[in-house]
């Protein structure tokens, strides 16, 4: 299993544990953690999956691809050098991520 820690704009943390494979999005919906809509189910079409990144988890899950990097210029949240789209991470077996969640997402 994997390990993902949600923190949302609040300060409200909520801790998952996530299957290999899944992404951090696909996690958050399936669990209902606030702050990620996840609308487009991780076609990489919707940029409402906005998180930024914990520098302890910076190294694991790398910096966006070019498509994701265009999609992050629309977010409703302006993004930060941290961001990235939750659908786009993918969990690895025995991984803890860390996250948080921008104060909206639409």
């Amino acid at each position: 299993m994997s390990t993902v820690v949600y923190t949302a704009d609040d300060g409200s943390v909520t801790t998952i544990e996530g299957r290999p494979g899944d992404s951090v999005m696909e996690t958050a919906v399936r669990n209902g953690v606030p702050g990620i809509v996840g609308e487009c189910g991780g076609s990489l079409s919707c940029a409402t999956c906005h998180v930024f990144v914990a520098p302890e988890t910076q190294d694991l899950v790398g910096g966006p691809g070019d498509l994701e990097d265009e999609m992050l210029d629309g977010t409703a949240v302006d993004r930060r050098d941290n961001s990235r789209l939750s659908c786009q991470i993918t969990l690895a077996d025995g991984c803890e991520y860390h996250v948080t969640t921008p104060s909206g997402q639409l």
